[in-house]
């Protein structure tokens, strides 16, 4: 945290609102983009950050400052999103990141590779979709937030070995998954292919 991020948290937590709207600023992308990862629409997304900036500022008295302080906004987030999957007993988690394709040349459209590419974001979607929201939301501060497990544990409430444990359980339940649908992507892909023979 800068010295000036710093300065504006102390303010904030004095009352000054102006230094709570510059932290704001400075982290709704981050908490919104965890809240969409999570919930899987905008509009979801918009209003489960905005709730949870409005938590953090009811809350600010008694925030740590011994811990980081988007660990502390991301935290609030998630318990948030869980809350709300829970509520509605969906799985609602979609992710606007996928690993990198490899492209020959960017320049030039393919468009057999979009459709795969598409295919395989459609099916890593629907996998992700299955995991229960405490498990989803520990592999999302992992994988796209490169958080820590102690972080992770911090952040919902869990202990270090409990986090190991749910992203070890998710990890093998993603595989598994995957290790059952292959055989019918691939029926899929020859059907594909052979009808455009």
């Amino acid at each position: 945290m800068s010295v000036a991020e710093r300065e504006w948290l102390n303010l904030a937590i004095s009352g000054d609102e102006e230094a709570f709207t510059r932290l704001v600023e400075l982290y709704q992308t981050p908490v919104y983009n965890l809240c969409y990862r999570m919930l899987g629409n905008d509009h979801s997304a918009e209003d489960a950050a905005q709730e949870t900036f409005w938590r953090a500022y009811r809350n600010l008295k008694r925030y740590d400052q011994q811990r980081s302080f988007i660990t502390w906004l991301l935290s609030i987030a998630a318990h948030y999103c869980i809350d709300q999957q829970r509520k509605k007993r969906l799985p609602l988690f979609e992710m606007d990141e996928f690993p990198d394709f490899d492209i020959a040349d960017p320049e030039i459209p393919n468009p057999e590779q979009e459709y795969n590419q598409g295919e395989e974001e459609a099916a890593l979607h629907a996998l992700v979709n299955k995991l229960n929201p405490q498990d989803r939301a520990a592999v999302i501060l992992k994988y796209w937030y490169d958080c820590s497990e102690e972080e992770i544990s911090q952040m919902l409430s869990l202990t270090v070995s409990a986090v190991k444990s749910r992203l070890h359980r998710a990890r093998r339940q993603l595989a598994e998954m995957v290790s059952t649908q292959q055989p019918a992507a691939a029926e899929r892909r020859r059907r594909n292919e052979t009808s455009t023979l």
